[in-house]
């Protein structure tokens, strides 16, 4: 047991600390010498990037969003292994465990004033370690949202509720696992949508009031000042 308390330790503070590395904040400030919280929607995140600086520190920020997110759940299952032992405790419950407080890092970084991120693609990069078959089938469900609604708002917020539902029917009636894992992994599952979902309280709302920003489409002034 006190293994198993010392390896989560552990990789809680890794995950976090990782996550609290904010690719987009990052990128702008190099090649920029900018902080992306003072323009455009002023989230530290892959859209914003696009929006105000275009494709190339986009991309470096997806490669970097997405690559943290794959690390801290990595690191976290070679702590477990070197301390608890392989095959000795659940593997998803660990991955999704770092995956919350990578998120938590992204979203409030230690680094840089507990500012940071919405989470959604870090959140998206765990599932590449310790659920491809629900990031196989999560990412379309975001794509044809987004082509659909043309707001990477809703097929975020939209992707977030989907997220635990899916996790459950996968994980208990395709993947056959023990009832009493499928619902702590639910529950993992349900805290990250929640987090998203809240942070993306103040999108809700531009929703709501009709200035939400478009993916495709013109910006939306007034909605740059919010």
């Amino acid at each position: 047991m006190l293994n198993i308390i010392i390896a989560g330790a552990i990789s809680v503070i890794i995950s976090y600390l990782l996550g609290s590395c904010n690719s987009s904040i990052i990128v702008v400030r190099l090649l920029k010498h900018e902080d992306i919280r003072e323009h455009g929607s002023k989230n530290a995140g892959l859209t914003n990037t696009l929006r105000c600086y275009g494709k190339i520190p986009a991309l470096l920020t997806l490669i970097g969003d997405l690559g943290k997110g794959i690390v801290s759940v990595l690191l976290s299952i070679l702590v477990f292994n070197l301390i608890v032992g392989e095959g000795a405790y659940d593997r998803a419950t660990v991955g999704y465990i770092a995956g919350i407080c990578a998120i938590l890092g992204h979203i409030f970084p230690i680094y840089y004033g507990f500012k940071g991120g919405k989470g959604i693609l870090v959140s998206s990069s765990i599932l590449i370690v310790i659920d491809p078959l629900t990031f196989a089938i999560i990412i379309p469900f975001f794509a044809v949202v987004l082509i659909i609604s043309k707001y990477v708002s809703v097929a975020s917020i939209s992707a977030a509720v989907f997220y635990p539902i899916l996790t459950f029917l996968l994980h208990y009636f395709v993947e056959d696992v023990d009832l009493s894992l499928c619902i702590v992994h639910t529950a993992l599952v349900a805290v990250t949508s929640v987090l998203l979902i809240y942070m993306h309280r103040t999108n809700i709302e531009r929703l709501k009031n009709g200035t939400e920003n478009k993916f495709f489409g013109k910006k939306k002034e007034s909605t740059e000042q919010k």
